[in-house]
């Protein structure tokens, strides 16, 4: 993409310039992990039976998440990424300790209380591991090869331009689905229950059960949201809905009645002149679903316009 900068009535375009990709890049991503994709960063060249895990980290959901970065043309970063989350699920107890020291002062934290649960331990998310991948580029191999797998591999594409400024953008392909039953089977000796390594979660899902007044209020948001931008992402996790770019801008909870939508806004940010929204910061919240630092409810569409007006804030924060 290319970029300029305006001064006054003169438009000069910005240069991309390159890195000294070989330690640089995987530095400034560990340094602003949650900047740029809301993760926590756990660990910096994990070690695994297979090699190192370039940089480890936990999502917001408590989903563990390993990022490889392609540094040169040959690196096959996404065959990398399964085989580590091969292994990283085949030794849980390993990540949920490296959990446990990195946030000590959680766990040893006083109880918590969200929306009158008792919340003081990170809860892992082993059902939606993720696998990210950053390149300043991929190739046809690298997409056709995401395409086919059974699993979504999130695949990121940055670019360093002068004035130091980074372009982070989700690269886009079009998903082929297929059913993850059977990808990885255990040994002949043992029963044949199939083990996944995602488990798959649609839309109709988070819909089943609601009333008619709720599903016709998400299908309303849900149509404007996906019309800011033709490059947003829809995905459907286990708790929520997540719309996103190169990350996460608004995360929807379907309730029975009405909707929870999670805005990736750091808190003092939000113009929310109506009050519309919650700062689950003050007092802090741990432990709620969705990302940022908001949390709006709503029920009727009467409220539908001064929402979205929020959830487009957080887009134009995220883009």
């Amino acid at each position: 993409m290319a970029l300029f900068k305006i001064n006054g009535h003169i438009v000069k375009k910005i240069t991309a310039k390159d890195l000294d990709l070989e330690k640089n890049l995987q530095s400034l991503f560990e340094q602003n992990l949650n900047e740029l994709l809301n993760i926590d960063f756990l660990a910096h060249e994990y070690s695994t039976s297979g090699g190192r895990i370039d940089t480890l980290g936990i999502d917001k959901n408590g989903s563990p998440c390993i990022i490889e970065y392609k540094k040169n043309q040959n690196d096959n970063v996404i065959n990398q990424g399964l085989s580590y989350l091969r292994w990283l699920l085949d030794h849980r107890a390993d990540f949920e300790k490296l959990v446990e020291q990195q946030f000590a002062n959680i766990y040893d934290s006083p109880t918590v209380t969200y929306d009158g649960k008792i919340v003081n331990k990170i809860k892992i998310d082993w059902d939606s591991p993720r696998v990210i991948c950053i390149a300043e580029s991929y190739s046809r191999f690298d997409l056709d090869t995401a395409d086919l797998l059974p699993i979504n591999i999130e695949l990121l594409r940055y670019r360093i331009y002068d004035e130091d400024i980074l372009y982070l953008e989700a690269e886009n392909y079009q998903k082929i689905k297929i059913s993850t039953s059977g990808i990885i089977k255990k040994g002949k000796t043992q029963k044949t229950k199939d083990t996944q390594l995602q488990k798959i979660y649609s839309i109709d899902d988070h819909l089943t059960g609601i009333n008619k007044e709720t599903l016709e209020l998400f299908q309303d948001l849900r149509e404007r949201i996906l019309l800011l931008d033709q490059n947003i992402i829809e995905e459907a996790k286990a708790k929520y809905i997540a719309y996103k770019t190169s990350t996460n801008f608004v995360d929807i909870v379907v309730m029975r009645s009405g909707l929870k939508i999670f805005l990736n806004v750091r808190s003092g940010q939000l113009n929310d002149p109506q009050k519309l929204a919650r700062d689950l910061t003050k007092p802090k919240v741990v432990g709620h679903w969705g990302n940022g630092d908001y949390e709006v409810k709503i029920e009727s569409t009467n409220e539908a316009d001064a929402i979205f007006a929020l959830i487009k804030q957080s887009y134009d924060l995220n883009k």
